[in-house]
């Protein structure tokens, strides 16, 4: 299974890139995991900046992948549920990617293309932060499915 991450901003701040590498080289290798930085979008106003990083992450997306966007509006899943998730998209076929958008959030394109919307808290997170939560929280659910010691209920 092909799993992507689809995230807007790049030149993160140190921590972010330590931390994400770190749960990235714990992903299992039959997932071929990545993760794809997009730049941030320049302009006047949000829409416009959403816009824009709207059209490079949607053009990026091959065809018939699933994609699941993380959004305020979507499900709030626990780990266990985030667990099942995954056995469910692996069921799919597809590759899966998961969207994170700029600091002024995704675009209404990118939320209408999404297959799902997922809210990792009804807090908001600045967009470095998500990327770290994001892959934390899918290595923590496949350990969970490969019964390793890592998730504590």
């Amino acid at each position: 299974m092909q799993v992507s991450v689809f995230a807007v901003g790049r030149k993160m701040p140190a921590w972010v890139q330590q931390a994400s590498t770190d749960y990235i080289k714990r992903m299992p290798k039959h997932w071929q995991f990545q993760l794809r930085e997009f730049a941030q979008s320049q302009a006047q106003n949000p829409e416009l900046i959403m816009a824009r990083e709207a059209d490079a992450l949607l053009s990026a997306i091959p065809d018939k992948a699933h994609v699941v966007a993380l959004d305020n509006r979507g499900s709030s899943w626990s780990t266990e549920q985030v667990a099942a998730q995954l056995e469910t998209w692996q069921g799919l076929g597809k590759s899966l990617i998961l969207l994170i958008g700029g600091a002024d959030g995704l675009h209404p394109r990118c939320r209408e293309r999404a297959d799902q919307l997922w809210s990792l808290s009804s807090m908001t997170f600045p967009h470095p932060l998500v990327r770290v939560i994001l892959v934390e929280q899918l290595y923590r659910a496949r350990s969970l499915l490969d019964n390793h010691p890592y998730h504590r209920a």
